[in-house]
């Protein structure tokens, strides 16, 4: 008698699948069993073909909502072909997996509570009740809490919590929706929590003084508390309080950096924020992402929150205990930062936790679960109802980006890309997929640098990679992600293949609309450059595999370096020295008038500046779109000092939120080496002139912007005609900015192109590592 074997590969553990299969084969009389295998599902059912194709149908017909088939293979094999242990029977059963095959599915993401747990944890009459651990095959932790595949619970952090006898009898029970749940726990067999006080001793309380309940009682007086989550901890203090606010801000050293709340509900975030039907919807996925949303009218919270900007961050709970979190408060909003020290990791560990966060939290809301992949959470905007990513982590990553259509797409190698150095993911691509990291942070930093190398290690276990063909990484030299790629490079004898910051970039794009070939506008902060110069505000064509810069901003001088991104006035003095406009004593007064005080050493470091650009000593060359943005933003005196990446530009574009559009500072344009730039020096000396006429600084915020945007938009059609090319597109940070989106949109389709932009991926530097794996395979290929 023949047999049929069923692999079924994508989202299809942890999601509830075998459960579901167990189901359907019972209510259509089938024999057999279903078991995990390595990274696919294996099905093997004693039955005549018409019935085995007809259970196929009816499987995929009731899935579980949040599984993916992405294929179904069918082989059909002799008794003699099965394992001898596995025993034939006339029932269908789930078996013991087995980690033997290689295939391509993968686990979920952690996923937001279910209505059903939710209905559990607020019923008295539950046994879960007030449970902050509580899970389905639904809902709940996945990504942070395996450890390897097959997903078993004995492959989880959950393993060190044994079931107990209720627990497990729902485990076992087919009827039952938490069977083969691996996540499930209650009181009585799951993790649970500890409060802290501010000396880190344990505070001792029971279940008539829930540590919960304590811990909002501390919120609510306006004490900070370190809360151990799903895939990290989160700094939490109250959103409506002054004191609070600046106490942590000035523990963290974060004086200006914005930060996100979680709400109760939809209902309370629309008292003080805008929401559009998009963004409830974001709001209330399984994903519940940080959504950047407008202040309302109404909006009342501390003026220290979210400082200078329109917009602020907002999420819904995810978690069970951060649904009882808001059971004992009547707060409309607590800030829920990630607790990190500057420029580290998000902590997960207790003891770590506890040391590192003393001082900076006065009471630590503590669980025993171990976090084996930290997740920070996920944040995304909309521009003019175009879905954005900021970062794309928790509830999203591990999901593959399925690349089997990309006729360039080599599938016979196994890449590892390794991002730029700032806001770094990396990916592994093996087999038509490319798995990107959750978000991992500015590897300049050596905590930070340490933990992409655990992640790396984590992920090569998940997606069940040995080894590498090849290595990718950004083209700048000095780059920490560059030495590591070369050091694995050595590692696995493998080609290292350096790509171009911005060609990712576009890479990407083309990736997320399906096209082959594109014009594209790549405007952000720095990307260097095949010159050795910085780039950064760039109209380039790619095919993917290869790409040509066409155009770009002026070139304008970056004196000190990386200094004038800290102290932007010295770029808005170097781009006015390079206009020509000024006699050079007549911008050094004007300077020391209006811009001394955003000068470290005021007046003399002026005079000190003016000779060093006149000289070009210790001068770089940038063509960055972010550094003429924060040259207006100091011109306007919105920002004289970056104390976060993007602070400057992010306050210009609240400024100029709600102009009315009444001045028009009109592009220009020239050449250089023969190349088509847009004239940025001539941009800021309009805006002088237009500050010297008195004209509002909201409007001049907002022409500045358009300016720029419909430069670069022109560039971008001329060079879409020269080549016969209709569709050009936007990368780059900048392309955050919701007018600068819309304006180069409408300037792009007023001229009859078809304009495109990220979709399910970042703009920003967050998607590099996807574009490096697609190109470096791609070049290989050619």
């Amino acid at each position: 008698m023949k047999f049929a074997r069923i692999l079924v590969e994508g989202t299809v553990q942890g999601v509830g699948f075998r459960p579901t299969v167990y189901r359907v084969a019972n209510s259509l009389n089938m024999a057999g069993y279903v078991r995990n295998l390595g990274n696919v599902v294996e099905i093997v059912l004693f039955n005549k073909k018409e019935n085995v194709n007809n259970f196929i149908e009816v499987l995929k017909n009731k899935c579980p909502p949040i599984a993916k088939i992405n294929s179904i293979k069918t082989i059909w094999i002799d008794e003699s072909d099965l394992e001898k242990e596995i025993e034939i029977s006339d029932k269908f059963n789930i078996i013991e997996s087995s980690s033997e095959f290689s295939g391509t599915s993968i686990i979920p993401p952690d996923l937001a509570i279910c209505d059903n747990c939710l209905k559990e944890i607020n019923d008295p009459t539950n046994r879960r009740y007030k449970y902050p651990f509580t899970a389905c095959t639904d809902c709940g932790p996945r990504f942070t809490i395996i450890e390897s595949i097959p997903y078993d619970r004995s492959r989880t952090t959950m393993d060190e919590f044994p079931f107990c006898s209720e627990c497990d009898e729902e485990y076992k029970n087919p009827d039952d929706r938490r069977y083969h749940a691996e996540a499930s726990c209650c009181e009585n067999c799951g993790p649970s929590l500890k409060l802290f006080d501010k000396n880190r001793k344990e505070m001792g309380l029971n279940k008539e003084n829930n540590p919960i309940e304590e811990g909002v009682k501390l919120l609510n007086k306006g004490k900070i508390l370190a809360i151990k989550g799903i895939g990290g901890t989160h700094l939490v203090a109250k959103a409506t309080d002054d004191k609070p606010i600046k106490k942590l801000r000035k523990r963290l050293n974060r004086c200006n950096q914005p930060f996100a709340v979680m709400s109760k509900n939809l209902k309370t975030v629309e008292k003080f924020a805008e929401v559009s039907n998009l963004e409830k919807k974001s709001l209330l996925s399984i994903e519940r992402p940080i959504v950047v949303l407008k202040k309302n009218k109404d909006y009342n919270f501390s003026r220290f929150l979210v400082p200078e900007l329109h917009n602020i961050g907002v999420m819904l709970p995810y978690s069970p205990l951060h649904n009882l979190i808001f059971d004992y408060t009547e707060e409309p909003a607590f800030i829920m930062t990630s607790a990190n020290i500057p420029g580290e990791p998000m902590m997960i560990n207790n003891n770590e936790i506890l040391s590192n966060l003393y001082g900076i939290a006065d009471y630590y809301l503590l669980h025993d679960r171990k976090i084996v992949n930290r997740c920070d959470d996920s944040v995304i905007r909309y521009r003019n109802n175009e879905l954005s990513f900021i970062r794309r982590s928790r509830g999203y990553v591990p999901n593959p980006y399925n690349l089997e259509n990309l006729n360039c797409l080599n599938r016979e190698v196994d890449v590892l890309a390794l991002g730029p150095e700032l806001d770094v993911t990396f990916t592994i691509q093996k087999q038509g997929l490319s798995y990107v990291s959750q978000h991992i942070g500015n590897t300049n930093k050596f905590r930070t640098y340490e933990f992409l190398q655990e992640s790396i290690k984590n992920m090569m276990n998940l997606t069940k990679t040995e080894e590498f063909d090849i290595i990718s990484c950004d083209m700048h030299p000095q780059f920490f992600t560059t030495r590591l790629a070369n050091e694995m490079g050595e590692k696995f004898n493998c080609p290292v293949i350096p790509v171009q910051h911005h060609h990712a970039h576009g890479a990407v794009l083309a990736i997320d609309n399906s096209v082959d070939e594109l014009i594209f506008i790549a405007a952000d902060g720095v990307g260097y450059g095949e010159d050795g110069t910085a780039w950064g505000g760039e109209i380039i064509y790619t095919d993917i595999v290869n790409y040509k810069r066409l155009a770009s901003l002026e070139p304008q001088k970056m004196p000190g370096g990386d200094i004038s991104t800290k102290y932007p006035a010295r770029m808005l003095a170097s781009i006015l020295f390079n206009s020509e406009y000024y006699e050079e004593k007549e911008l050094e007064n004007i300077l020391n008038l209006k811009y001394a005080n955003y000068f470290q050493h005021n007046e003399i470091e002026i005079k000190n500046l003016l000779k060093q650009i006149k000289s070009n000593l210790n001068v770089g060359i940038t063509t960055s779109t972010g550094r003429i943005l924060d040259s207006i933003s100091v011109a306007l005196n919105v920002c004289g000092k970056r104390t976060y990446e993007g602070e400057c530009s992010m306050k210009l574009e609240s400024l100029a939120f709600g102009a009315n559009g009444d001045i028009i500072i009109e592009p220009k344009f020239k050449k250089y080496n023969k190349r088509p730039v847009l004239d940025t020096s001539q941009i800021l000396v309009d805006i002088m002139n237009l500050i010297d006429q008195g004209e509002k600084r909201k409007e001049i915020a907002y022409a500045g912007q358009i300016a720029v945007s419909e430069g670069l938009a022109k560039l971008a059609v001329d060079a879409g005609r020269n080549l016969g090319i209709d569709n050009i597109g936007a990368t780059g940070g900048v392309f955050y900015n919701e007018a600068i989106t819309l304006a180069t949109k409408k300037y792009i389709e007023n001229e009859g192109f078809n304009f495109i932009q990220h979709k399910n991926s970042c703009a920003g530097d967050g998607s590099i590592s996807l574009g490096q794996a697609l190109i470096s395979s791609s070049k290989l290929n050619n």
